[in-house]
């Protein structure tokens, strides 16, 4: 009985043996697995955040992102003494560019070497790109001789900017045998002349040459000398400081032919041969905050000049010109037939002008001109907020019988006589139509009132023959 009871509780001490080993093995058992557990969760957690940081730069690479690289290293910077060269010829970056400076071109902006070349260059690379920017950068001048600026084949809204001085050739032979125009923008769409910056013509020598009594256009015949004991041909009272004669061809300064939608501002034009700034054939052309100057006894320099142009406005500019200031002249050396049509000039300052205010169906600027009757039809013009002095006639309104000038406004008008070298004139009109909403100064009472009973439009009978 005795055996029997050890044997009994051996067997029990070996069972309560095997339940606390199992119990040990199952709590290391937990613990491992937690520590384990802990372990492939801080794996996962790096897996993921470096797989999510792969992802998202795979991404951002596909959606034109750059190409995942690798931690950057400290670099130097450049040194300063070796900075970076400029864009080239119209490519910045490996990037084709929009904006084309001439210096870029060869151009060296000295006012002695001729550039002509850098500019037709720095221009043929603007035009075939759409809404380019042609550079001409301050505190330079350039030296250029008669170029073209030319379409049609070019992009729309090119832009000139001119901050700088561009001067004329005092030298007779880039002329040649005479050129119509210095500075040219032909058949373009779209085209900006802005900026800061002077045309000098240099045009004294050209002045000095041409005889005094041998006018371009008709007006110059008023133009008569207060001293009546004054030599039939005398110099003209500027120095000639070309070496050379110059052709009998005087050059405009600046001329838009052909264009649409042509807008000039902020710029100086000064001293031109003859014409500072002329409009021909051009539809929606806008002048503002520009100035135009010349010495008050050059001749036939008008300001402004339009020939068959339409929806034209001119605004806040002066002019301080020698000969017609704001003029519209279409007669039959200018094309003979088309049109005129809704032209606005307004607030405009004069300052001694022979003639601010100028029709003129008759011009003709040849040496000969035939006796015409036809004329180019003019209608729709209006002169308003016209301030300054005068020098000869405030007023000169010269249209055709045939095609009389109809639907001209003028408006506070203020022009006051500045005698000094010459003769004074009344206001002329012939032939011209319209109405005055404000009294002017002088009184312009030569306007008829209203349109003129026989008005019609011109027939083939009525084109120029030259």
């Amino acid at each position: 009985m005795e055996g029997f009871s050890l044997r009994r509780l051996t067997f029990m001490f070996f069972v309560a043996f095997l339940v606390w080993s199992s119990s040990l093995e199952t709590c290391i058992a937990r613990k491992g697995k937690h520590w384990q557990r802990s372990h492939a969760a801080v794996s996962l957690y790096k897996k993921k955040t470096k797989g999510h940081a792969h992802g998202q730069a795979h991404r951002n690479y596909h959606n034109g992102g750059s190409k995942p690289k690798s931690p950057p290293r400290k670099t130097t910077p450049p040194s300063p003494k070796q900075p970076l060269p400029p864009p080239q010829k119209g490519y910045g970056n490996g990037q084709p560019s929009k904006v084309f400076d001439v210096l870029h071109f060869g151009a060296k902006g000295d006012g002695k070497t001729d550039d002509t070349k850098a500019f037709q260059a720095a221009w043929a690379a603007a035009c075939k790109v759409e809404a380019s920017t042609v550079v001409v950068p301050a505190e330079y001048i350039f030296l250029v001789g008669p170029i073209s600026f030319s379409g049609p084949y070019c992009q729309a809204n090119i832009v000139f900017q001119l901050d700088g001085m561009i001067i004329a050739p005092t030298d007779s032979r880039p002329w040649g045998e005479g050129i119509l125009q210095w500075l040219e923008f032909t058949k373009l769409k779209g085209i900006t002349v802005e900026g800061k910056g002077v045309i000098d013509g240099r045009g004294s020598g050209w002045w000095q040459d041409a005889p005094y009594e041998d006018p371009y256009d008709d007006e110059r015949k008023f133009i008569i000398p207060l001293n009546t004991t004054v030599h039939e041909t005398p110099p003209m009272p500027v120095r000639n400081e070309l070496s050379g004669k110059m052709p009998n061809i005087k050059p405009t300064a600046l001329r838009f032919y052909g264009s649409f939608n042509v807008t000039v501002t902020g710029i100086t034009i000064r001293n031109s041969p003859q014409c500072h700034l002329k409009f021909d054939n051009c539809i929606g052309v806008v002048v503002h905050d520009m100035s135009i100057s010349s010495p008050g006894d050059s001749p036939n320099t008008d300001g402004i000049h339009l020939q068959n142009s339409k929806d034209v406005l001119i605004h806040g500019t002066d002019l301080a010109c020698g000969d017609d200031c704001v003029s519209i002249q279409t007669g039959c050396s200018n094309g003979g037939s088309g049109s005129v049509q809704g032209v606005l000039f307004s607030n405009i300052q004069v300052s001694e002008v022979q003639l601010p205010i100028v029709i003129d169906q008759f011009y003709c600027d040849k040496r000969t001109c035939k006796n015409q009757t036809a004329a180019v039809a003019l209608s729709g013009i209006t002169y308003e907020r016209i301030r300054g002095t005068y020098t000869v006639k405030p007023v000169h309104l010269a249209c055709s019988d045939n095609l009389p000038c109809v639907g001209v406004t003028l408006s506070a008008i203020q022009l006051k006589p500045l005698q000094e070298h010459y003769h004074l004139y009344d206001p002329f009109c012939w032939q011209t139509f319209g109405e005055l909403t404000t009294p002017t100064v002088p009184p312009i009472g030569c306007l008829q009132i209203g349109k003129p009973s026989n008005n019609r439009v011109q027939v083939a009978n009525d084109v120029c023959q030259l």
